[in-house]
């Protein structure tokens, strides 16, 4: 309501001045009077005061109360059995409180109207008891605000902008809490607080702390649009119904370490420009980060997704850790986009998977697969350790490019060769059930890998080569034949005395091998290809063994 116009109520009028002021005080007339109970007389003030009984209604819109008149109300409404201010339907439409504001352990028996209230010092509520409605939709707290209450009914803070802290931190909200465009420029406490039905922040702005911590949030909970701008800890908390963060930014830390979430997940869209720290939860429902956008460091380590994990065009800038997190029933991860790294070293599948990635580097090391799975690439290395799984498994170089939210996968791999994929390491890899299509082996670890002749290469698979160089140390010079050879040929020879140039040095953590462990390696590989009719890679790799032999 704009301040040049009346309200609608039968209003005070003191101070008006044509030319300055027309409307002059907003306070609604006490009934009987002309004037609002600010600007009664003081023996017209006291005779409405002494009128007034625990449990009665009382309507003071527009009034502003210092805070000794405020209080002289509240002792007027108290109840002498329990001390307590006990009112029945409460109007502060539009007041202001210039004063503290100590509504403590009152109790609001019928309506709690505070909408558009402007409350210049501290507001004071806690241990408050609201029976109805609470309604405080645009209301303006200029200094702390502390609701420690027990909302039994509908609690609409909509469009409310708070501007130092708002303690929420044990309120109980029995009924629905609407927060939506609310503002919170200082620290948001709601870290205990109970919501048993929906609570919705939709488009609220967070400019401090937003601490939620255990808070049980029974019903929906709401979050879609909203905007942090500092640190939001979600960290413990639980979610019976669907959780809404769609269109979210988290531009400080974004913690949900431990959370549970009982349904749907949804973080489609969502943008986080900062940690993004999901350690440890658990998603019972279906998981959705379709096109969300993590800038700095994200963690799923030890999470658990018992539903769909639906990350289908999201961007990772940073790494995204999923180390040791447990995928019950995902059949699709991706397709994402990760600037840094993918660890899923320890994670688990339960059933049949599609993953899609584009990355710079996938660390599957004792991954476990406990069904069939489909692994596609682009750009990536991949360190494929120690991995587990009893049923066919392929790695393949994806041909078409994926794409992410706002922009083409090329942005992030501009300084990249090229898309192809390169594997790094299956050592400890049982390889009865392994299908590599279309790969880079040129710098792979084969040693102590199982069963290695029941391998698969498929399309374009490529090794590295001996170098073409001829050794003229003696006579008759030697040439090295040119053919495929491991990465771990490479480092034997390149180790040896009088090494010649070519040979590729062993990087660090490939350990050593020797002809004694690569003979058995290229036989194995030797029969692979025999069984493929590949005759000659399989040629290569004979001359590899007795070379090694």
């Amino acid at each position: 309501m704009s301040t040049s116009e009346p309200p609608t109520w039968p209003h005070c009028a003191h101070g008006a001045d044509p030319a300055s002021d027309p409307v002059g005080c907003r306070g609604i007339h006490v009934s009987g009077h002309t004037a609002c109970l600010a600007h009664l007389a003081d023996a017209e003030r006291d005779a409405y005061l002494a009128g007034l009984t625990p449990g009665a209604s009382i309507d003071h819109r527009g009034t502003t109360f210092s805070e000794s008149l405020l209080n002289a109300v509240l002792n007027a409404l108290r109840d002498p059995a329990t001390g307590n201010a006990r009112l029945g339907s409460a109007g502060f439409l539009s007041a202001t409180f210039e004063g503290a504001a100590g509504f403590e352990s009152a109790t609001f028996e019928g309506r709690a109207g505070f909408e558009s209230a402007t409350f210049k010092d501290v507001a004071r509520f806690g241990r408050a008891t609201f029976e109805d409605y609470a309604m405080f939709g645009s209301a303006t707290f200029e200094s702390s605000a502390g609701f420690n209450a027990t909302f039994k009914d509908f609690a609409w803070f909509e469009s409310a902008t708070f501007k130092d802290h708002a303690d929420f931190g044990s309120a109980t909200f029995e009924d629905r809490a609407g927060f939506k465009s609310a503002i919170f420029e200082g620290a948001a406490g709601f870290k205990s607080a109970t919501f048993e039905r929906d609570a919705s922040f939709r488009s609220a702005t967070f400019m401090g702390l937003a601490w939620f911590g255990s808070a049980p949030l029974n019903n929906e909970a709401e979050y879609e649009s909203a905007t942090f701008n500092s640190s939001a800890s979600f960290g413990l908390a639980t979610f019976r119904d669907r959780a809404e963060f769609g269109s979210a930014t988290f531009k400080g830390s974004a913690w949900f370490e431990s959370v549970t979430f009982h349904s749907t997940a949804e973080f489609r869209l969502a943008s986080f420009h900062s940690t993004a720290e999901f350690g440890s939860a658990t998603f019972k429902g279906r998981s959705e980060f379709g096109w969300a956008i993590f800038k700095g460091r994200s963690d799923f380590g030890w999470a658990i997704f018992k539903g769909d994990a639906r990350f289908g065009s999201a961007t990772f800038e940073g790494d995204a850790m999923f180390g040791s997190a447990t995928f019950v029933d995902a059949d699709m991860v991706g397709p994402l986009v990760c600037a840094g790294r993918i660890v899923l070293s320890g994670a688990k599948f339960g059933g049949p998977v599609t993953l899609s990635f584009a990355t710079r580097r996938l660390e599957c090391r004792r991954t476990r697969w406990s069904s069939t799975a489909e692994i596609r690439l682009r750009y990536a290395t991949v360190d494929f350790s120690h991995a587990v799984f009893e049923y066919p498994l392929t790695i393949a170089a994806e041909p078409d490019p994926f794409v992410r939210a706002n922009a083409l996968v090329g942005d992030l791999f501009s300084s990249a060769p090229g898309p192809g994929v390169r594997v790094a390491s299956l050592r400890g890899v049982d390889a009865a059930h392994l299908v590599l299509s279309d790969l880079d082996l040129s710098g792979c670890l084969f040693a102590g890998t199982v069963n290695l002749d029941q391998l698969r290469l498929e399309g374009a698979c490529t090794f590295d080569m001996a170098p073409p160089i001829v050794r003229w140390r003696r006579w008759p010079p030697v040439r090295f034949t040119e053919r495929r050879v491991l990465a771990e040929e490479h480092h034997w020879r390149a180790g040896q005395p009088g090494a010649v140039r070519g040979w590729n040095v062993a990087v660090l953590g490939a350990g050593r091998v020797g002809p004694l462990q690569l003979a058995p390696v290229y036989r194995a590989l030797r029969k692979a290809y025999e069984d493929g009719k590949h005759e000659p890679g399989a040629a290569d790799f004979y001359y590899g063994e007795m070379g090694a032999a």
